[in-house]
């Protein structure tokens, strides 16, 4: 990725987002940008006007954790946008090789026998590990079955930004489409800030880019999350509708990947439709198209 330029749009966007109003400041009538001018935001972060516009240019490097912290007040930046500035500071600074995670991929990692045991002794709902492209690379049953339609569809390799934006069967998967998609371009987004030196990754953004219109206009908003806990609602072809909660944990054992487990709320219709597809997967399965083939 280009530093320069993820830290201009990043930088540009969060500025666009924040109103007089909320930041305390009069609104003026005569405003020819949305949200903050840069003069306010170096204001708010007690630098000098040429300053804040040098770093809003991308030039990150050099600058020190209180600028930077400064700049993150002024903006009101969450958690989340909080540390993909200090991910592009570090990347500018080239600091950022000592930090990033060891890269993986989906064809080479192979999970350890015991992460593989630890996944299927997860019984009443979908667990899986994925990496920042979303890439799914283990799974227990339930999984592999509440994701059938990922993995039916060869040209999505097991990936679920691909699944989201390239499959028309993610449009009957998530009910919530538009949410899950925003989703999912954060989580790349957020990805490409902590390892902006992933070629896997910038191929993937190329081609979702390419192909959807709908994810290069999400790409552009620059928006980061972390994806830590949540509900989210599915419509599976074998067992409908569900609304499952979820928690992603964080490997330590091997660095940016994540374990999620999804589950339903005890005595809650989504709970026995679990149990039905637990079901479903233990029964062999005649091979079938996939539905939009």
């Amino acid at each position: 990725m280009d530093n320069q330029a993820e830290v201009r749009e990043f930088l540009t966007s969060r500025r666009a987002k924040i109103s007089p109003e909320r930041a305390g400041l009069p609104a003026g009538s005569r405003r020819r940008v949305p949200g903050l001018r840069r003069s306010e935001v170096a204001a708010l972060a007690d630098v000098s006007v040429e300053y804040y516009a040098k770093l809003e240019r991308g030039n990150l490097a050099g600058a020190s954790p209180a600028v930077l912290e400064a700049v993150a007040r002024a903006l009101q930046l969450d958690d989340a946008e909080r540390a993909h500035l200090l991910n592009l500071a570090h990347a500018a600074d080239g600091s950022d090789a000592l930090t990033r995670p060891r890269r993986r991929t989906a064809r080479t990692f192979t999970p350890h026998p015991s992460l593989q045991w630890t996944l299927d002794a997860v019984t009443v709902g979908p667990a899986f590990v994925r990496n920042g492209r979303m890439d799914l690379l283990a799974a227990n049953q339930l999984a592999r079955a509440f994701y059938a339609d990922v993995y039916a569809a060869v040209g999505n390799q097991a990936n679920l930004a691909r699944f989201n934006f390239l499959d028309p069967a993610s449009r009957r998967f998530y009910p919530d489409w538009d949410q899950a998609a925003d989703v999912a371009v954060a989580i790349l987004r957020t990805e490409a800030g902590r390892n902006p030196h992933d070629k896997e990754l910038h191929d993937l953004v190329g081609e979702l880019s390419t192909r959807s219109d709908d994810f290069r206009t999400r790409w552009g908003a620059h928006n980061v999350r972390h994806h830590g806990t949540g509900t989210k609602r599915f419509h599976h072809h074998a067992i409908g509708d569900l609304t499952l909660a979820y928690e992603g944990l964080d490997m330590a054992a091997e660095p940016g990947l994540t374990l999620t487990i999804y589950t339903a709320e005890p005595g809650s219709p989504s709970e026995e439709a679990l149990r039905l597809l637990a079901s479903w997967a233990a029964t062999p399965q005649t091979p079938t198209a996939h539905p939009n083939s």
